[in-house]
């Protein structure tokens, strides 16, 4: 048996959609005891997105396993009070409501932290608990607009593009995973918990990297280049001669003499137009003629293989369905089947972070909506099963 690392750590994720739920997640995936309140007869807003298996989404499928899950109204007084009790047992509360929410029911951070000073409050919003904007609503596409991340994806002469996925929630989460794991550790030897203030902007805007210092210490506003790197060349897209599209990273001048050999062409490395980085990012139009011409000649796995032996990093650009048959990733159990008491046999990505000593496991599917909610009150508040049928008598759960 390995030990987890936050095994005994007890977690409250009120959170909903996907960063505050991801966050939550991770911390129990690392053993904690994370128990999911959702508001009573409803749930957490992503159980309602589709697609759906046997009725449950998929977006609640991939965001909840290894919790519980219990309801509470949270306009109830008595649902509040209960809160109150259960942020007094806890060690973690995540929590992503629009700022203010949490204090208009007597749950705010001056509230829990005087019933538990060990407390650590992890939140999670578009914009941050103060500030200007700290009232609007936010989502991972306003983030993705607002940061300047969408001005510097897609083609030059396109329009600005989101990306594929929700990836400044998944970030937003991972930072306020990462930031609740750092006050844990401080409060061991403070005795103290504290505030962790975490939003989609500053994660987003983050990631920004050199768009950030080439403006405010260069004043050069960076544009789109689709997929071309800004910084070397060759360093972009190619279609092979079977119609699939390979991205190709050689800019470096070593990489660059490799794959020249590797076309069959080692005087590109000395012609005078590519012979330094500077040179190439000068003339990439022209290297990448000489390059993608090369491409269309030959067969995908061809091409591939040919790149892979010469050591030019290339990779095929995938589908899905590609994806999830990678041996690389199933090797590495990055694509985990759950089974789950409804649904059935389902697959979610993967346990992602590797530990030696005190790996992340899979103790529990993604629980159905309010299906831990005896079991939890008893547990945590020792409440009896009498006391919680007048609870749901009375709509507090």
């Amino acid at each position: 048996m390995t030990r987890s690392i936050l095994a005994g750590v007890k977690v409250l994720d009120l959170s909903r959609f996907i960063a505050g739920p991801h966050c939550a997640m991770l911390l129990g995936d690392m053993g904690a005891d994370v128990v999911k309140i959702e508001k009573a007869g409803v749930g957490d807003d992503s159980r309602h997105l589709p697609p759906f298996q046997a009725g449950e989404s998929f977006y609640a499928l991939a965001l909840n396993r290894n919790k519980r899950s219990i309801t509470l109204n949270f306009r109830s007084p008595e649902a509040q009070e209960l809160l109150r009790r259960m942020a007094a047992e806890a060690d973690v509360l995540v929590e992503n409501f629009r700022p203010g929410t949490m204090e208009a029911m007597g749950c705010g951070w001056d509230v829990l932290h005087e019933l538990n000073p060990r407390l650590v409050m992890t939140r999670l919003s578009g914009f941050g608990q103060d500030g200007p904007y700290a009232m609007r609503p936010g989502f991972d596409g306003i983030a993705q607009a607002m940061s300047g991340l969408m001005s510097l994806t897609g083609q030059p002469d396109g329009p600005p593009l989101l990306a594929g996925t929700f990836y400044v929630d998944y970030m937003t989460g991972m930072y306020g995973a990462t930031a609740t794991l750092g006050a844990l550790l401080a409060r061991k030897d403070t005795g103290q918990g504290q505030l962790v203030d975490v939003s989609l902007l500053d994660t987003a805007v983050s990631m920004l990297t050199t768009a950030v210092s080439s403006q405010v210490n260069g004043n050069q506003t960076l544009t789109r280049i689709g997929n071309r790197d800004r910084y070397s060349a060759p360093a972009n897209v190619f279609e092979t001669g079977s119609g699939d599209f390979v991205l190709l990273l050689s800019g470096t001048n070593a990489l660059f003499r490799r794959l020249a050999r590797t076309m069959g062409r080692p005087e590109l490395a000395e012609d005078p137009r590519f012979a330094t980085v500077d040179d190439r990012l000068a003339n990439v139009e022209a290297l990448e003629a000489e390059v993608a011409a090369w491409f269309s000649t030959l067969d995908t796995e061809t091409v591939l293989d040919r790149l892979a032996g010469a050591g030019v990093p290339s990779a095929k650009v995938a589908t899905p369905d590609e994806v999830v048959r990678n041996p690389q990733l199933r090797h590495r159990r990055q694509i985990l089947e759950i089974e789950h008491p409804k649904v059935g046999r389902f697959s979610t990505p993967g346990l992602t972070m590797h530990l030696s000593e005190t790996p992340p496991t899979l103790r529990r599917p993604p629980p159905s909506l309010g299906e831990h909610t005896e079991e939890v009150l008893e547990e945590w508040l020792h409440l009896d099963s009498e006391a919680v049928e007048r609870l749901r008598g009375t709509g507090v759960v």
